[in-house]
């Protein structure tokens, strides 16, 4: 019997006060003088991931890195991957080409800089890439990354490019890079999002194992995330947000862990550039329509 895919592990290095349910509540200029917990958060994901014995990539944004870089050091000497997640968390389809181009720039030479290795893969803040931006491909193909993760093939209220392809494809005529969407499953002609994140944490352990089967039983990897606050049940409370994002951000943040910890242990997983590296490999991808 063939061994099941290997999936991709990924996290969004972004603190408590950064998420996009918080935008309308927390002003970027008020960011330094809040309460960091990102370094002692992804400390806390590192240890966890080397009890588990795997490897995965960490998308930080430039603003971490410029005020970590030791932490940056010490996610690349862990054996981890590098890899961008912009600068200041600002969604893509905020930006036009150039100021994309611009965001890019200046996250790369921060974390390279921080971790002195080479930036090759991007994720999107808040899987900002989708039908408004129809550019955004085009920049980082430009730019030389290998693959970027920064699409959700899903409907949703705050992202989602639902019409685009489940698995990975190439979204650049005549460019290797490879998009690598978040998971997604079937179920009853509906596509729903599976990849992790607040998904993972809100719903039962169980739909996520079946996702990851479903998605391997074709013989794809499943890419899952999350991010370092999930795992800090004792950040700060933003108590000027939207009921629903206040929801959605501190429900089972104590059972988060133990999930993860289930999760690593259950199936096989890896590094983005290594998954990326692998796709890349086969004789037939598809291509941006």
């Amino acid at each position: 019997m063939a061994h099941p895919p290997v999936n991709g592990l990924s996290v969004d290095i972004e603190d408590w006060f950064q998420v996009g349910a918080f935008e309308h509540s927390i002003a970027r200029s008020d960011w330094d003088g809040l309460e960091h917990r990102f370094e002692a958060n992804t400390d806390r994901v590192i240890a966890l991931f080397d009890r588990a014995g795997v490897k995965g990539t960490f998308f930080l944004l430039g603003w971490i890195a410029e005020r970590a870089p030791a932490l940056v050091r010490r996610i690349a000497d862990a054996g981890h991957e590098i890899a961008s997640h912009g600068y200041d968390h600002k969604r893509v389809f905020l930006m036009d080409a150039r100021e994309f181009a611009a965001d890019l720039a200046k996250a790369r030479a921060i974390i390279e800089d921080a971790g002195g290795v080479a930036v090759t893969g991007y994720r999107a803040p808040s899987f900002s890439i989708d039908r408004r931006t129809p550019w955004a491909h085009e920049v980082l193909a430009e730019g030389g990354y290998a693959y970027t993760s920064s699409v959700a093939p899903v409907r949703h209220d705050h992202y989602g490019w639902p019409e685009s392809p489940r698995f990975a494809w190439r979204p650049v005529a005549d460019s290797p890079m490879l998009e690598i969407p978040v998971t997604t499953a079937e179920i009853g002609g509906r596509t729903l999002a599976a990849g992790g994140g607040g998904f993972f944490r809100l719903l039962p352990y169980a739909f996520s194992a079946w996702a990851i089967r479903q998605v391997n039983a074709r013989g794809e990897p499943a890419l899952t995330y999350f991010h370092p606050w999930e795992v800090d049940p004792a950040q700060p409370r933003v108590t000027n947000a939207p009921l629903k994002s206040k929801l959605r951000h501190y429900a089972r943040l104590d059972a988060m862990e133990a999930k993860l910890e289930r999760l690593l242990r259950d199936f096989p997983w890896e590094r983005m550039d290594a998954l990326a590296a692998r796709i890349a490999e086969r004789p037939a991808l598809k291509a941006a329509a």
